[in-house]
């Protein structure tokens, strides 16, 4: 017996030696798995931007779902880690700290308003993390970002530009600008100051307005005075609203405009159509006739998406690429350096992250063309074109006028 259980005790030894040597290689394997690709989003879910935030995010996530599910990039599962930025530049600064220094994203991706770019992205040059953002203010790429940015949205040039010479077509003569304290505030009057008189109109006016304040009567005053036959209402929803409802108040009967993030369904389901009719608002369509559109109208349960969240499915689309173009080297030095040359060239048209990884991975070029349309962009990280949607509130809906 004392045999035997000298025998026993060796065997269960060597079996116990044996587990402990699968135990060791299935922990050898994962720690083999190659580490996830940390991405950081930082969108406005809550603020004036927050009807925004939410569908900009869930088309980020959706990409990155579609492309783990495909295997992910190189082997490497993508890792998503979400922020509000509140449209909030003090608050988007702590939670821009928090993704680079805390959860050490490659990149921070779908920033909205000009203010809280304009106050992350030096977080992001400082430490080499790569920007995407939709804001549009000119002053942005005129930062010294050393090529760690770039934006989809069009910048105030090309926007103010289109929205000028729409203007022109309705054979306006005198606009005055009702706008709010941001970045774009001041590019786009100079803008409208350089277009207008081409075709016989002038700007009699603007003003500059905190967008906190919870009546404009004084501002309203002002306009009335300089006898405007427009107003370009350079704002966002809250206060926008407070304006329409005063200059209604007021007996303004000319035309109003404004930007399509401002002035949008949410806007004209809140006020009563007499109150509205008439506004047109300005908006860089998306590529409504791409499949990349399609795909993710379907995820996100609408036939007519914003292009703010079009613009972010394109952003992680485009840093996925880079990094995959750079052979995996997931750095935001890596995504400045690679991201043209997925998203220009002469390479296979793709619209899909999942598509243009397959393609990679068979050593083809690809030219990114997304949900938001072409990527293509300037040194200073400018996208370089864009088509312009321009529509008017009837009824308490917006009616399509025209596309420039």
């Amino acid at each position: 017996m004392r045999q035997r259980g000298m025998i026993l005790s060796r065997r269960a030894l060597l079996g116990g030696a044996a587990s402990a040597g699968v135990l060791a290689s299935l922990a050898g394997v994962v720690r083999a798995q190659p580490a996830a690709i940390r991405l950081g989003t930082l969108n406005p879910l809550t603020g004036s931007g927050g009807s925004y935030g939410p569908s900009m995010r869930k088309a980020m996530e959706w990409v990155a779902q579609e492309v783990n599910a495909a295997g992910g990039v190189n082997g490497r599962q993508v890792q998503l880690f979400s922020e509000d930025d509140q449209t909030n530049p003090e608050a988007a600064v702590r939670a821009a700290r928090k993704l680079i220094d805390i959860d050490k994203v490659a990149a921070v991706m779908g920033t909205w308003a000009s203010a809280v770019t304009t106050a992350v992205a030096p977080l992001c040059w400082e430490s080499k993390t790569f920007l995407t953002t939709v804001s549009g203010s000119d002053t942005i790429t005129q930062l010294p970002h050393n090529g760690y940015l770039i934006r989809t949205q069009p910048n105030t040039h090309l926007q103010i530009g289109k929205l000028g010479e729409f203007l022109l077509s309705l054979r306006v003569k005198r606009v005055f600008t009702l706008a709010a304290q941001t970045p774009f505030a001041v590019p786009s009057q100079k803008r409208l100051q350089e277009i207008l008189p081409r075709g016989g109109a002038e700007t009699v006016g603007s003003v500059i307005y905190d967008k906190d304040k919870t009546t404009f009567r004084s501002e309203v005053d002002q306009a009335l005075r300089a006898k405007p036959d427009m107003i370009y209402l350079n704002g966002y929803t809250p206060d926008c609203t407070i304006l329409m409802k005063e200059l209604f108040k007021a007996g303004y009967t000319g035309a109003k405009v404004a930007q399509g993030y401002a002035v949008n369904t949410k806007l004209l389901g809140q006020l009563p159509a007499e109150v509205t009719d008439g506004t047109y608002t300005a908006t860089p369509s998306p590529a409504v006739e791409s499949a990349g559109y399609r795909r993710l109208a379907k995820v996100l349960g609408t036939d007519d998406l914003d292009p703010y969240s079009c613009q972010c499915h394109d952003h992680i689309s485009l840093v996925l690429l880079a990094v995959a173009h750079a052979k995996g080297e997931a750095s935001g030095t890596a995504i400045r350096d690679h991201v043209r040359k997925i998203s220009q060239g002469n390479g296979v048209k793709v619209d899909s992250a999942v598509e243009g990884l397959k393609l990679l991975a068979q050593g083809k070029d690809v030219n990114y063309e997304g949900a938001s349309g072409s990527c293509d962009f300037t040194e200073l990280g400018d996208i370089l074109d864009c088509k312009i949607r321009f529509d008017q509130a009837q009824g308490g809906k917006f009616k399509f006028v025209k596309l420039i």
